[in-house]
């Protein structure tokens, strides 16, 4: 059996961390969801940059975008691009979304990273990309910075889907859960809205490892590899306390649905690691894993599936206090990394709109040149 489906008897969904118009157009996304049970799509500014940007996968639609307006900013052609496949990807899905009752098959958005510390410009933001895209199974991302939690909490309250994203520590989690409760307490239909808090793996053994081998000591290097997983054990069972356990008992009665934890970025970077260690080491009930299509192909290929995330909480502990021995702050390193992570989709954003510049004044002018050869012609 296609092991990315055995992930499913274990509770667990699959979500693909990638997109491009062109695997959704040539049918395999469509593939992915119906072979794979893939139920869900993730994008961020740095996907859309490298999808966009490499290559001619979006020249037809440019076209086509300057056509109708040739005075479009490359903001606004970026935006039209991306709401373009997010509703083809939501098209897809939609089955898979009607078929869970809405708790599953959404696509994500990500409001202006620009907006990471701007609680007002979250929420607008935020609103307009809701009713921009204009399906229900829409995600908006917002990050765990304290500005966007406060948005995330007005925002479950008026019924908008929110993915938290950019969460490395435990303390994120924690405030991302509680914000999701609060707003679930002043919303008035509960059962309408969903949620997942995406916390981020990989990018902490990054890290954390560039310290333990700062350390050199034989317990420090016998520690790389093993934090990420340790910190995202610890989050998972603070979800079940929360969401399994009476803190969630009125929401439930209401019909709020689990704020499922999402793990992102596990794609593994060392290549000392197993190609497959960050979905491995992370299966579980209630929670989702968005997989980028590397290592998404190479767990069908060789992946192992078996409960692993509540096997190894205790063993977490012990990690993560061997690491706090060595006098190496993870409190410090996931801050950094939080901070981090909102210049690089910055920085992926500036890149992406760069390269959309150029390549609108280059479309524009060879519409330019084509319509002045036809006026020649005609004149001839």
């Amino acid at each position: 059996m296609n092991s990315l489906k055995q992930l499913q008897d274990c509770g667990q969904s699959i979500w693909l961390d990638y997109i491009r118009r062109d695997l959704i157009t040539s049918g395999e996304f469509q593939r992915l969801v119906e072979q794979d049970g893939v139920h869900g799509v993730t994008s961020n500014p740095t996907i859309f940059d490298k999808a966009i940007a490499a290559g001619a996968a979006y020249d037809d639609a440019l076209r086509l975008l300057l056509a109708a307006d040739p005075a479009s900013n490359v903001l606004t052609l970026f935006e039209k691009l991306e709401i373009q496949d997010l509703q083809m990807a939501a098209d897809i899905l939609r089955p898979v979304y009607d078929q869970t009752e809405g708790a599953d098959g959404f696509v994500s958005i990500e409001v202006s990273p620009r907006l990471a510390y701007d609680t007002a410009g979250s929420i607008a933001e935020a609103k307009r990309l809701w009713k921009a895209v204009n399906r229900p199974n829409l995600m908006v991302k917002i990050p765990s910075t304290v500005p966007g939690i406060q948005a995330v909490e007005v925002l479950i309250a008026e019924g908008i889907n929110i993915n938290i994203t950019l969460m490395f520590s435990l303390a994120h989690y924690e405030a991302v859960a509680q914000a999701y409760l609060r707003g679930l307490k002043r919303n008035a239909k509960p059962h309408q809205v969903s949620s997942v808090a995406s916390f981020f793996v990989s990018r902490v053994d990054t890290e954390v490892d560039r310290a333990l081998e700062a350390n050199r000591t034989p317990e420090a290097l016998s520690l790389r590899g093993k934090i990420a997983i340790a910190n995202a054990r610890i989050v998972y069972r603070r979800f079940r306390e929360i969401f399994l356990g009476t803190p969630f008992e009125e929401f439930g009665r209401r019909g709020a649905r689990l704020q499922r934890p999402l793990w992102a970025s596990t794609g593994t970077k060392n290549p000392a690691f197993s190609d497959v260690l960050y979905i491995e080491e992370l299966i579980g009930p209630h929670t989702i894993n968005t997989i980028p299509p590397a290592t998404l192909n190479a767990f069908r290929d060789h992946g192992r599936v078996q409960p692993t995330l509540e096997a190894g909480a205790q063993d977490a502990e012990q990690v993560l206090a061997r690491l706090a021995k060595l006098g190496i702050n993870l409190g410090a390193i996931t801050e950094k990394l939080l901070a981090d992570g909102i210049t690089a989709f910055t920085h992926s954003m500036d890149e992406l709109l760069a390269s959309l510049k150029e390549k609108r004044r280059v479309l524009l002018e060879s519409q330019a040149a084509r319509k002045g050869g036809i006026r020649s012609a005609r004149i001839a």
